[in-house]
């Protein structure tokens, strides 16, 4: 089997910030891509493509980058497992109905960018209870894990949880005579993060000229919601990028901004490892 995600240490961990890209997979299963009525581009529209390698010099700073191998249009990573659409998955009973099981973006998805269907009829119980145990739960296991060393060592965790968002995803919140965002930072409305964490990521973006926006209209999900305990010491942030400034999205490739994007995520990821206290661990302390 395929494996569930890439993992990318340093070879000194040197803060107790974490990365991840748990929508940017890209090994789509030839039964899933047989069993689809989408074309191979349409099949794509949810995915954060190339994020994995926008976050990929995060390790040449010192914290461990962990990415999905598989897309989010087959599992998706920023879920519940308890959150299965009755809709797609057969068997599966009364469940709480979440504005995102009732979209169709539950677990195991039901539809891609724009309501568009993946499957024509319901996929079998055992065949998403196999995708949740063999992919999400050791994705989530390491990410876990990650979170657990960097508090051990640092005395907190900071996780990045990086996602791209398509362009027209920021209509709804765009003023006229306001310049249209490009950044969503997600903290649930400040439930999962203390607030200097998330003011280093804005301070960050704005430094490189971006617009910056905060939990609308994506305050954070699952990753965030269950990592995010600043109470506790582990904080978690969403951070979403819109798809545009570094890729051409109806292709689904890089455009040529990409390398400038790279190195400005670079940055921003940096300022962030700086602004934490800990960048010495604390068995050197």
């Amino acid at each position: 089997m395929h494996p569930p995600f890439r993992l990318d240490r340093p070879h000194e961990i040197l803060t107790p910030v974490v990365v991840a890209s748990p929508h940017s997979g890209r090994h789509y299963p030839a039964a899933f891509l047989k069993a689809t009525v989408l074309d191979e581009r349409a099949i794509r529209s949810s995915e954060d493509a190339y994020m994995d390698v926008l976050v990929g010099a995060a390790p040449a700073l010192g914290a461990p980058v962990i990415a999905a191998e598989y897309p989010r249009a087959w599992l998706d990573l920023n879920r519940s497992p308890e959150e299965m659409d009755p809709g797609v998955v057969e068997g599966v009973g009364r469940v709480v109905q979440t504005p995102r099981i009732s979209s169709g973006l539950g677990v195991i998805p039901r539809v891609v960018a724009n309501g568009r269907a993946i499957y024509r009829g319901k996929l079998a119980r055992s065949e998403a209870e196999a995708r949740i145990a063999e992919v999400w739960r050791p994705y989530h296991a390491a990410l876990d894990g990650l979170m657990s060393d960097a508090q051990a060592a640092f005395g907190e965790a900071v996780l990045l949880d990086f996602h791209s968002m398509p362009h027209e995803a920021l209509d709804s919140v765009a003023r006229p005579g306001h310049r249209r965002p490009e950044v969503v930072l997600g903290d649930r409305f400040g439930a999962s993060t203390a607030a200097e964490v998330l003011d280093a990521l804005e301070d960050g973006f704005l430094s490189e000229g971006l617009c910056v926006i905060r939990n609308a209209p994506f305050a954070g999900a699952y990753v965030t919601q269950h990592y995010g305990r600043p109470a506790r010491g582990r904080h978690a942030v969403q951070v979403e990028i819109d798809r545009s400034l570094y890729m051409n999205e109806r292709l689904v490739r890089p455009n040529a901004n990409f390398e400038a994007v790279k190195r400005l995520v670079t940055s921003v990821i940096d300022r962030v490892i700086v602004s934490r206290p800990g960048r010495v661990p604390l068995a050197a302390e």
